[in-house]
């Protein structure tokens, strides 16, 4: 079931969680301007495209999701929690708010 987090949770959960995979639903573009590292990009606009990458994903995982701003992927989470997914995570804020590690 999908759960909002706010950025300390995000940071608190993962680094007790060595099960867990960090999905960047955002475009492409998006992207090159910066990402937060180890994640697994996914452009939630693909429709279909997306709906097919995210079925080849492990669904007992736990999965940090996130966007520009929280809605693209806390519409990420309800796709993935309606494909059988256990655990999803979006980020409360965004990319646009995130202050941790980013690479670009």
């Amino acid at each position: 079931m999908a759960k909002d987090i706010t950025q300390e949770e995000w940071r608190a959960l993962i680094s007790e969680d060595d099960h867990y995979t960090i999905v960047d639903v955002r475009t492409e573009e998006e992207v090159e301007d910066g990402y937060i590292p180890e994640m697994v990009h996914i452009d939630i606009r693909k429709g279909q495209g997306f709906l097919d990458e995210i079925e080849q994903l492990d669904k007992t995982k736990n999965y940090y999701v996130y966007c520009r701003s929280g809605a693209r992927s806390a519409q990420a989470c309800t796709l993935m929690d309606q494909m059988g997914f256990k655990n999803t995570y979006n980020l409360i804020g965004g990319f646009m708010n995130w202050d941790g590690d980013t690479k670009e």
